[in-house]
């Protein structure tokens, strides 16, 4: 399983974007960040609340220089029939990783042997490729996006701050801690 610190997987996936079936090298995004999330299937009924909310919020990620990515073990060939029959999934401008050999999802340690399935894990990698955050989900419990747009603009902020760090429910333009500085006078 991959760790904070490490990089992104070099590996080339297959998407379902643009109405096309595209080959990615993962690395091939480096210089933007990579939202990475990780779901159960298709044709399912937590998922398309979350891609939809995503899909809804897709151009703040853009604005932020972050590419959203998600990922399931279903084929392009299922994710063009679900985006071709749900509005919700309609929605998705994003790529949509297919996995359905598991190679990213063991990768990052989402996959459930079991199942053949993913759990719902969120990675956010910063424009090197470096594991910045992530998150992993029962399947059973959906996500926010507002809190996942929150973690990236914290991450983004700390990338380009010096030495400054984001306190517990920081959001842009809210208060930031120097820890070394900080604790000066304190101790």
């Amino acid at each position: 399983m991959i760790r904070i610190g490490e990089s992104i997987p070099d590996l080339t996936v297959t998407v379902f974007h643009e109405n096309d079936v595209k080959d990615i090298p993962l690395a091939s995004l480096q210089g933007r960040w990579v939202v990475m999330v990780f779901y159960p299937a298709d044709f399912t009924f937590i998922c398309p609340t979350e891609l939809e909310e995503l899909a809804e919020n897709y151009a703040k990620f853009k604005e932020l220089g972050a590419e959203v990515l998600s990922v399931s073990t279903d084929t392009v060939f299922v994710h063009k029939a679900w985006k071709d029959t749900s509005k919700a999934i309609a929605k998705i401008e994003f790529p949509m990783v297919a996995d359905p050999t598991g190679i990213l999802c063991k990768t990052m340690g989402t996959y459930i042997d079991d199942d053949g399935l993913a759990l719902r894990g969120t990675f956010i990698f910063d424009d090197q490729g470096v594991l910045k955050s992530f998150e992993m989900n029962d399947n059973s419990i959906g996500r926010n996006t507002k809190e996942l747009l929150r973690k990236l603009e914290a991450a983004i902020y700390v990338s380009n701050a010096d030495g400054e760090v984001c306190p517990a429910s920081w959001e842009p333009g809210k208060k930031t801690l120097s820890p070394g500085l900080d604790l000066v006078g304190k101790i």
